[in-house]
């Protein structure tokens, strides 16, 4: 049953990097909803940004019948449904269930795996076996239901898109396997194909027990002591043969999604992939995705960058899906101002907001610049992205915007309230 829960955020880990569990973690999920300004919020997650057109369908009914009938797409590949009444009652948990989309309520608020979203259509050696495996794996582990809704998986392909994300814990395909990476860690040590998902698993679990006594909700979190020691924990916890010797492999500086456009596989294009202009999605483009993958006998996938890949369409298939697509308001090629523009909720969803950012961001839409903006109503900077990028936040004393790179924050310039010059200074910083 959908019941009441506390904000969702994450407050700022006090000194020494340790975010305490004390006031209990606030995050959402679809049993467990966030009251804001604009009514209660649920997030569904989908591991590896996976739904068939029935979970699709699923979504929007949900949104429909008890929400402001929009989908909203998260930096995780999740969905978060808006709006909700106090007195839905168990109407959304129920059609959520019964679609496949809550298969361990213990678990739902920790199945948080991100998955490389164009696994398996271009090239890339596919990640299906592994999703599912971790995802059965996580729901029927005991200890696993006490991760935060903070912590998170990937499953990464080799080409390094989702391991640029910062996870917990990545699992790496490789010629020999998969390489398993703890946390922050340049180091990664093989375990073999079929111990993959095994061994992500029981390094979370490995992770729980050391921060039992540290408070932390994810590994960056742990003192610094008990995070550098993680790794070999780990290795001894699956001293079994199923790991081999550490591989320096740094993790990727930077994140990028799919390209929009068709995607083009070895046997000619198998998918498209679309962005969607500051995440939110309406009642009939959510229609238009849902049956593209249906009459091309596939399916969607949601991406960290809040685009969705539907797989399926051959290439005439794909020139005509994308025109309708366009024509519909999303993005599907590199030349849309919108590609890269990104913005939290802001006003009047959230009432920490200082300013209406998405409006804002809209007003300032112009050339596709060489770096991503993200958009953020308050020092929070809820979902803003990883590696390089801009970062413009409101403020009580206007907006301030600098360059992001990596660990590293460039100078910032405050611009106060004027419309055209805060256009003209994110896009100068952009370029």
């Amino acid at each position: 049953m959908l019941a009441a829960m506390r904000d969702s955020a994450p407050s700022p880990p006090p000194a020494g990097g340790v975010s305490p569990r004390a006031g209990g973690d606030a995050c959402p999920g679809a049993l467990r909803l966030h009251h804001a300004d604009d009514g209660a919020l649920a997030r569904v997650r989908a591991p590896g940004g996976m739904l068939t057109a029935d979970q699709a369908d699923a979504l929007l009914a949900v949104a429909d019948r008890f929400g402001d009938g929009e989908l909203h797409l998260t930096s995780r590949g999740n969905v978060q449904l808006r709006g909700l009444g106090a007195d839905c009652g168990p109407g959304p948990a129920r059609l959520l269930g019964d679609a496949g989309l809550l298969p361990s309520p213990a678990h739902e608020r920790a199945r948080n795996i991100v998955a490389s979203p164009l696994a398996g259509l271009d090239g890339a050696p596919p990640l299906g076996r592994w999703l599912a495996a971790l995802d059965r794996l996580l729901c029927g582990s005991a200890a696993a239901a006490a991760l935060s809704g903070r912590f998170l998986f990937a499953l990464d392909d080799g080409r390094g898109d989702v391991d640029a994300l910062g996870a917990d814990v990545t699992l790496i395909a490789a010629e020999s396997g998969g390489l398993l990476r703890v946390g922050g860690e340049d180091a990664v040590f093989p375990v073999s194909a079929a111990d993959g998902p095994r061994a992500a698993l029981l390094a979370a679990e490995v992770f729980l027990r050391a921060a039992r006594d540290s408070g932390a909700w994810r590994v960056k979190d742990l003192p610094d002591g008990v995070r550098a020691a993680l790794a070999a924990d780990v290795r001894a916890a699956l001293a079994d043969g199923a790991v081999g010797p550490s591989v320096h492999r740094p993790r990727p500086r930077t994140a990028t999604g799919p390209r929009p456009g068709p995607v083009a596989g070895p046997h000619g294009t198998s998918a498209i992939a679309v962005g969607v202009p500051l995440g939110r999605l309406l009642p009939a483009q959510w229609r238009l995705l849902t049956a593209t993958a249906r009459e091309n006998g596939g399916a969607l996938r949601l991406t960290p960058w809040r685009g969705v890949v539907v797989t399926g369409p051959d290439a005439p298939g794909a020139t005509r899906a994308l025109r309708a697509l366009e024509e519909a308001g999303l993005i599907t090629g590199p030349g849309s101002p919108w590609a890269g523009v990104g913005a939290c909720i802001g006003r009047p969803g959230c009432a920490r907001s200082l300013a209406d950012v998405r409006t804002e961001a809209g007003a300032a839409v112009g050339p596709v610049g060489r770096l991503p903006v993200y958009w953020s109503g308050c020092e929070r900077r809820c979902g803003h992205p990883h590696g390089e990028w801009i970062d413009v936040v409101a403020t009580p004393d206007g907006h301030r915007i600098s360059p992001v790179r990596g660990e590293r924050r460039e100078p910032p310039v405050t611009v106060r309230d004027d419309p055209a010059a805060l256009a003209a200074a994110v896009a100068a910083a952009r370029a």
